[in-house]
């Protein structure tokens, strides 16, 4: 940690996936075979950050003295699935003014299966995969924000609020940027936060920024009607300190997992 990254990006053929899922595992784990050969990266365990689109999450505030039957029954009642077709698993993620919280997450088995086919095609061992809004919220500083990721098909809209992610949003982003996108942009992002104000006991706040993932460089204006059009601050994501100004570090957002441990 620290040290020097390695890093490095490869298209996949479009019969292989379609929006985060993987479709042809043989296929997609050559792409990433022939990435690590390119890129010399010689480490076999792998972190693997997820589209948010293959699974769910939800964040529960729970009392402090809950146990971790009473937890399992609201995460129970919070993701009411299939357990024949989907796997849940949940952990405490902190306590504060007596409160118990607790990220949990759902996910499709065979979707994650496939997922984890492919990583082990490339040679690696899945150690542990997660959702990328978990890997995401851990790449800014602030305590709460709103997360526009121009840099994934379909784009993305993360809301964090204490450090963690409690919102996913994806759309098609079919406007180029050059033509002009505020309009568009904001329509999404309102909706997104609209949303999330609906739940109680909130610390996202006008003063709460928006921060905007883009392989271009965003100009000052589009920044600005932005911060107009949807009432926050908008900015563009600062890279990560670890990662050297000369790696593009908006096309690795998703770096390091610690959440959806790999269903046995």
């Amino acid at each position: 940690m620290g040290g020097t990254m390695r890093s490095g990006a490869v298209p996949v053929p479009e019969s292989a996936w379609n929006a985060g899922k993987v479709l042809d595992p043989n296929a997609v784990g050559q792409a990433i075979k022939q990435l690590l050969a390119r890129t010399e990266i010689v480490q076999t365990h792998a972190h693997v950050a997820v589209s948010d689109a293959v699974a769910t999450f939800r964040v529960l505030d729970l009392e402090n003295a809950a146990s971790d039957q009473q937890v399992s029954a609201a995460v129970a009642k919070e993701l009411a699935l299939d357990p024949e077709r989907f796997a849940t698993r949940w952990v405490d993620v902190g306590e504060e003014d007596d409160r118990r919280t607790v990220y949990a997450a759902a996910w499709d088995r065979t979707t994650m299966k496939s997922i984890s086919d492919a990583v082990r095609a490339a040679g690696l061992d899945p150690v542990v995969v997660e959702l990328k809004s978990a890997a995401l919220a851990r790449t800014v500083s602030d305590r709460s924000c709103i997360v526009l990721d121009l840099v994934s098909n379909p784009a993305e809209i993360v809301i964090i609020d204490r450090h963690l992610p409690q919102l996913w949003h994806g759309f098609e982003l079919k406007t180029p940027i050059s033509e002009g996108l505020e309009e568009a942009l904001a329509t999404q992002l309102l909706s997104a936060i609209r949303f999330f104000k609906r739940r109680r006991d909130t610390s996202l706040r006008p003063t709460s920024p928006l921060l905007v993932a883009s392989e271009q460089t965003l100009p000052g204006q589009l920044l600005n009607d932005l911060s107009d059009l949807v009432g926050h601050p908008a900015r563009a994501l600062a890279a990560p300190s670890r990662v050297p100004a000369s790696v593009r570090h908006s096309t690795y957002l998703t770096c390091l997992g610690l959440m959806m441990r790999r269903d046995q």
